[in-house]
Protein backbone atom coordinates (compact mmCIF):
# COMPACT_ATOMS: atom_id res chain seq x y z
CA UNK A 1 0.00 0.00 0.00
CA UNK A 2 1.33 3.30 -0.72
CA UNK A 3 2.47 5.89 1.64
CA UNK A 4 -1.13 8.50 0.58
CA UNK A 5 -3.54 5.36 0.93
CA UNK A 6 -2.21 4.52 4.33
CA UNK A 7 -2.64 7.98 4.81
CA UNK A 8 -6.14 7.99 3.95
CA UNK A 9 -7.25 5.04 5.72
CA UNK A 10 -5.74 6.75 8.69
CA UNK A 11 -7.76 9.27 8.21
CA UNK A 12 -10.99 7.60 7.81
CA UNK A 13 -10.09 5.61 10.84
CA UNK A 14 -9.03 8.94 12.76
CA UNK A 15 -12.48 10.68 12.04
CA UNK A 16 -14.64 7.09 13.40
CA UNK A 17 -12.87 7.31 16.10
CA UNK A 18 -13.47 10.95 17.38
CA UNK A 19 -17.34 10.56 16.13
CA UNK A 20 -17.07 7.45 17.94
CA UNK A 21 -16.09 8.67 20.91
CA UNK A 22 -18.56 12.33 20.85
CA UNK A 23 -21.89 10.20 20.31
CA UNK A 24 -20.94 7.46 22.34
CA UNK A 25 -20.41 9.75 25.54
CA UNK A 26 -22.57 12.35 24.45
CA UNK A 27 -25.70 10.53 23.71
CA UNK A 28 -25.62 6.79 22.51
CA UNK A 29 -24.33 5.32 26.57
CA UNK A 30 -23.14 7.86 28.21
CA UNK A 31 -21.97 7.55 31.97
CA UNK A 32 -24.88 9.78 33.34
CA UNK A 33 -28.03 10.28 31.75
CA UNK A 34 -28.07 13.56 29.53
CA UNK A 35 -24.37 13.26 28.77
CA UNK A 36 -21.54 12.59 30.18
CA UNK A 37 -18.08 14.89 30.13
CA UNK A 38 -16.18 11.85 29.05
CA UNK A 39 -16.95 13.04 25.46
CA UNK A 40 -14.24 15.25 25.73
CA UNK A 41 -11.67 12.26 25.32
CA UNK A 42 -11.67 12.95 21.86
CA UNK A 43 -9.99 16.26 22.39
CA UNK A 44 -6.75 14.83 22.11
CA UNK A 45 -7.49 13.40 18.53
CA UNK A 46 -8.68 16.96 17.45
CA UNK A 47 -5.25 17.80 17.62
CA UNK A 48 -4.12 15.22 14.58
CA UNK A 49 -6.71 15.88 12.41
CA UNK A 50 -4.97 18.48 9.91
CA UNK A 51 -1.65 16.67 10.13
CA UNK A 52 -3.14 13.28 9.53
CA UNK A 53 -5.21 15.23 6.47
CA UNK A 54 -2.00 16.25 4.75
CA UNK A 55 -0.30 12.93 5.70
CA UNK A 56 2.50 14.33 7.67
CA UNK A 57 4.93 11.53 8.84
CA UNK A 58 5.26 13.06 12.15
CA UNK A 59 1.57 12.84 13.51
CA UNK A 60 1.26 9.33 12.23
CA UNK A 61 4.34 9.01 14.23
CA UNK A 62 3.10 10.67 17.96
CA UNK A 63 -0.77 9.38 16.84
CA UNK A 64 0.14 6.10 16.62
CA UNK A 65 1.36 6.29 20.69
CA UNK A 66 -2.11 8.45 21.66
CA UNK A 67 -4.25 5.69 19.68
CA UNK A 68 -2.85 2.94 22.15
CA UNK A 69 -4.40 4.96 24.98
CA UNK A 70 -8.10 4.41 23.20
CA UNK A 71 -7.59 0.68 22.86
CA UNK A 72 -6.64 0.45 26.24
CA UNK A 73 -9.85 2.35 27.11
CA UNK A 74 -11.80 0.19 24.96
CA UNK A 75 -10.28 -3.33 26.60
CA UNK A 76 -11.09 -1.56 30.15
CA UNK A 77 -14.70 -1.42 29.18
CA UNK A 78 -15.20 -4.40 26.67
CA UNK A 79 -16.63 -6.31 29.19
CA UNK A 80 -19.28 -3.70 30.64
CA UNK A 81 -22.63 -4.68 29.98
CA UNK A 82 -25.26 -3.29 27.01
CA UNK A 83 -24.14 -1.04 24.50
CA UNK A 84 -21.27 0.51 26.28
CA UNK A 85 -19.71 -3.04 25.62
CA UNK A 86 -20.38 -3.11 21.74
CA UNK A 87 -19.03 0.97 22.06
CA UNK A 88 -16.29 -0.60 23.53
CA UNK A 89 -15.21 -3.43 20.86
CA UNK A 90 -15.56 -0.91 18.00
CA UNK A 91 -13.15 1.63 19.83
CA UNK A 92 -10.62 -1.53 19.90
CA UNK A 93 -11.22 -2.59 16.39
CA UNK A 94 -10.83 1.44 15.13
CA UNK A 95 -7.58 1.95 17.66
CA UNK A 96 -5.96 -1.50 16.22
CA UNK A 97 -6.74 -0.21 12.41
CA UNK A 98 -5.40 3.72 13.60
CA UNK A 99 -2.37 1.99 15.47
CA UNK A 100 -1.57 -0.21 12.21
CA UNK A 101 -2.48 2.38 9.83
CA UNK A 102 -0.43 5.43 11.18
CA UNK A 103 2.44 2.99 11.45
CA UNK A 104 2.43 1.98 8.33
CA UNK A 105 2.22 5.29 6.84
CA UNK A 106 5.33 6.83 9.37
CA UNK A 107 7.43 3.73 7.60
CA UNK A 108 5.99 3.90 4.26
CA UNK A 109 6.78 8.03 4.48
CA UNK A 110 10.32 7.67 6.27
CA UNK A 111 13.18 9.37 3.93
CA UNK A 112 15.05 6.42 3.81
CA UNK A 113 12.64 4.60 1.69
CA UNK A 114 11.88 7.07 -0.86
CA UNK A 115 13.41 7.12 -4.14
CA UNK A 116 16.53 9.33 -4.44
CA UNK A 117 17.48 11.15 -7.84
CA UNK A 118 20.57 9.73 -7.97
CA UNK A 119 20.47 6.32 -8.65
CA UNK A 120 24.49 4.33 -7.89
Amino acid sequence: MSAQALSRLSSVLLLALIVLCVAWEGWLAPLRPGGSWMMLKALPLLAAVFGVLRGRRYTSQWLSMLSLLYLVEGVLRAGDPGLIGVFAMIEIALAVGLFTSTMLHARASAPSRQKSSIEP
